[in-house]
């Protein structure tokens, strides 16, 4: 794989953070650096909920890709969510996103992860072209549904 990818350790936390400080800013999500910080942190430390991935090499990052992990019925067992995928600016349309899309889930699946989900904005007809090159696709009559539990 051309765009390696490494599971993040509490070490590249300081490679990490102003990645996910520019995705936030790129995606017009209002967050502080403690907010990123106690979201990525526990994530690093072997929290068994998700995993970071670093995108390229883990001395100068390009990006990353953070998946959460739930249980489902309806799929069988142990699922991913895409939460957050960030390619910096000025490497993206080189095929990495793609890559990472069409190789991960297949190391997911190796771990016995039985699907890979994500959201994407509905007028975001760039990030849904990608997605369908990796072969996501649309859940018929589904609408993802949020309720903010905590502020």
């Amino acid at each position: 794989m051309s765009a390696a990818l490494h599971l993040a350790k509490p070490e590249h936390l300081g490679k990490l953070l102003p990645l996910v400080a520019a995705c936030h800013e790129e995606i017009g999500l209002d967050s502080s650096a403690e907010q990123r910080e106690a979201a990525i942190a526990p994530l690093l430390e072997g929290m068994p909920y998700g995993a970071v991935y670093i995108i390229g090499p883990t001395r100068a990052p390009i990006g990353y890709i953070v998946v959460t992990f739930s249980w489902s019925v309806a799929f069988g067992g142990m699922d991913g969510m895409v939460d957050e995928i960030y390619i910096r600016p000025a490497v993206r349309g080189r095929g990495i996103a793609t890559e990472v899309l069409t190789e991960l889930p297949k190391t997911l699946a190796e771990a016995g992860i039985t699907a890979l989900h994500l959201t994407v904005d509905q007028a975001n007809e760039q990030a849904q072209r990608l997605y369908a090159r990796a072969r996501f696709q649309p859940r018929e009559g589904e609408m993802l549904m949020s309720k903010r539990l905590i502020p």
